[in-house]
């Protein structure tokens, strides 16, 4: 009773000054240690970016150059215009002394694109069944994706050799795709899992009550939320088989149906020199359809694949 009466007793605390906040004209000042801190991350950040940019700067650079300065002791940091030169792109695609270059292309890319379409719509098939539905047998079915895509492709390469050959695929992109798409498929199924189990239920259920059909609520509602999923699952699918050479040299065995990455390889020769600006003109290229498929789907890249990673 006495602790009551004191408290009315004691003045009240005044009120607290509400933080100003910081607007866009505002300098915020930092410590001397965090400045510090900050200037050594960000030199840290520019080594890693010069590290991983130098050698694309470097093929770049000695694809413009002429073979005599190419292995002269004389550094061209940039082609400068008395030695800038394209020779080394027209033996690159046009020299009857290797594989031909469009058809290599056309490999690559056929290849590329079946292996895409054939994971994302099987993938995100499976992914849909594998989340909405229960059936006996399931659970055996996710863990054995995961085992499946823990074995090295290396380890099977004899295998898929004896099944393409027994099929008559050998040098066909048919059997290449679907040697691709057995690599790819399980992590697909598994990555696009996470993102539809993402995507809560109730949002179908409430637009089916808003007059949706089934169907209509699954591609206006759900659909648009799993796009960032299968951007992410088709960047892998495309990564893996665009790069991939071990699986090509093994199914494709004829020069009219190398890969571009099989056709990178004629370039070294046993019985004569290496054209050095032939070879890093190829592989300029090769890496050509890569940067501008990257360069279409970045802005979905990152977030998708993190976001794919930790659900499940």
């Amino acid at each position: 009773m006495n602790r009551a009466r004191t408290a009315d007793l004691e003045p009240a605390a005044p009120p607290r000054r509400p933080e100003a906040v910081p607007t866009a004209g505002t300098k915020i000042r930092r410590s001397p240690a965090r400045r510090v801190k900050e200037a050594g991350w960000g030199l840290v950040a520019i080594l890693v970016f010069a590290v991983f940019v130098f050698p694309v700067y470097w093929m770049l650079n000695t694809s413009f150059l002429p073979n005599n300065r190419i292995r002269g002791e004389e550094i061209s940091f940039f082609p400068t215009p008395d030695v800038f030169t394209l020779d080394n792109y027209r033996s690159a695609m046009f020299s009857e002394e290797r594989a031909p270059f469009g058809p290599a292309v056309l490999n690559s890319i056929s290849a590329t694109f079946i292996t895409l379409v054939v994971c994302l719509v099987i993938g995100f098939v499976a992914s849909i069944a594998l989340t909405r539905f229960t059936f006996k047998g399931r659970r055996t079915f996710i863990i054995l994706i995961l085992v499946i895509q823990m074995i090295p492709g290396e380890a099977m390469i004899i295998s898929l050799y004896r099944i393409i050959d027994g099929w008559a695929l050998i040098n066909t992109i048919i059997g290449l795709s679907l040697v691709y798409v057995a690599g790819v498929l399980p992590f697909t199924i598994w990555t696009l899992r996470g993102f539809v189990a993402g995507v809560p239920k109730e949002l179908e259920e409430a637009a089916m009550v808003d007059g949706c059909s089934p169907a209509g609520a699954f591609w206006r509602v759900t659909f648009p939320l799993l796009a960032p999923g299968l951007v992410a699952t088709g960047i892998f699918a495309f990564i893996n088989a665009w790069n991939d050479f071990v699986l090509a040299l093994v199914i494709m065995q004829r020069p009219d149906t190398m890969t571009l990455t099989l056709w990178l390889r004629t370039f070294l020769m046993v019985t004569q020199a290496t054209n050095w600006g032939a070879v890093m003109a190829a592989a300029v290229l090769v890496a050509i359809p890569a940067v501008i498929f990257f360069l279409i789907v970045q802005g979905r890249m990152s977030g998708g694949l993190v976001a794919g990673a930790v659900k499940g």
